[in-house]
């Protein structure tokens, strides 16, 4: 069905524990009250079994990838299910919420959890570790775990780009990229502050290319909106060198870009060298509008889902995870695999 992942061998991360939005959030804002839940079908309709998890796709997200291809697990449960399995405990999990962002504004819209609220979930899950396995032993996983951070769309979606809030504050896009970079850092110094070590931090993904962002600017010819994609790419270039920065200045850290950016905009202006057809709506529905709600069990779908490169007007389809986590995974697509990932050995 996809092109086959590189599997790593030999791993020594002793878990994956997941930060961000919908596009890594596994099901925790099932456990809220929110309107951005998915957790009715179509959404989980070719995750195994056919179940609605709460994921914002038809199936696996890349970090259910992520953990399958380093051999930690198959996929990456919420923090907030209550009947998690000291295994599923100690192997990782997500505190990611669907909406979210790094401006605190922007979880506050939808009633979902913030970053800072994520981090304080992971406080209480590494009291929940110490009392499994010790001080001690805790602190080892903690050092060994790899943490992935997936956020920022939504500042700039919901904030900036389509209702521009955030533009009585901050007059330039420059100076709400700063902001979100000062307050993204204070996150990361807090996760090295409870014992993390390794730290890999998606980029933007080319935003203007979004179906749900060419339908709100009525781009008939359904080509990225450049600007978009512009603003993007200048604030991947600076959070690169924000985190490098970073990492110079803790100690044994390795913290590091994962470009989403050019795989992602790669599949869509070459879908056909991935065995995809659809770029410019997702597969629900008529594909430029529906998300969420709108998307339900009432609302037709393509016959071929793995042939669209979106499910909804805004998600990615389970195979477009698949394509982005081999990204990730790929000598020739990211530094990650020279940092972090530099722990593993690769086929």
């Amino acid at each position: 069905m996809y092109v086959c992942i590189r599997v790593v061998e030999s791993s020594n991360f002793s878990s994956l524990l997941v930060f961000g939005d919908s596009t890594v959030d596994s099901g925790n804002n099932n456990y809220l009250l929110t309107i951005s839940k998915a957790n009715y079908f179509p959404y989980g309709i070719d995750f195994p079994g056919h179940v609605p998890t709460g994921r914002f796709s038809n199936g696996k997200l890349v970090s259910d990838f992520l953990a399958s291809a380093l051999n930690i697990k198959d996929t990456v449960p919420p923090f907030l299910n209550p009947n998690l399995s000291d295994e599923e405990l100690l192997t990782g999990v997500s505190f990611a919420s669907g909406q979210s962002g790094i401006d605190e504004f922007t979880p506050s819209l939808t009633n979902v959890l913030s970053m800072e609220q994520q981090v304080e979930y992971f406080r209480a899950y590494t009291v929940k570790l110490k009392e499994m396995v010790g001080e001690d032993e805790a602190m080892q996983r903690l050092g060994d775990a790899l943490v992935l951070i997936s956020v920022g769309s939504n500042d700039f979606i919901l904030n900036f780009h389509d209702f521009p809030t955030r533009r009585v504050l901050f007059i330039t896009i420059d100076a709400y990229q700063d902001y979100l970079l000062d307050k993204l850092e204070l996150i990361i110094k807090e996760l090295y502050d409870q014992g993390c070590r390794n730290i890999g931090v998606g980029g933007l993904p080319p935003l203007g290319c979004l179906p749900f962002q060419l339908f709100l600017k009525f781009k008939i010819d359904r080509q990225c909106l450049e600007d978009e994609n512009a603003d993007s790419e200048k604030y991947n270039r600076k959070l690169t060198q924000r985190l490098s920065q970073l990492q110079a200045t803790l100690p044994q850290s390795k913290i590091v870009y994962g470009d989403i950016y050019h795989p992602l905009l790669n599949l869509i202006t070459n879908p056909q060298h991935y065995g995809m057809e659809v770029t410019d709506r997702g597969c629900c529905g008529s594909g430029y509008f529906e998300v969420i709600e709108i998307c339900n069990a009432f609302t037709p779908l393509c016959s071929n889902h793995s042939k669209y490169v979106f499910w909804d007007s805004i998600h990615l389809t389970e195979a477009s995870y698949y394509y982005l986590a081999d990204s990730l995974i790929r000598e020739d697509h990211s530094a990650v695999i020279h940092t972090i990932f530099g722990k593993v050995d690769n086929n």
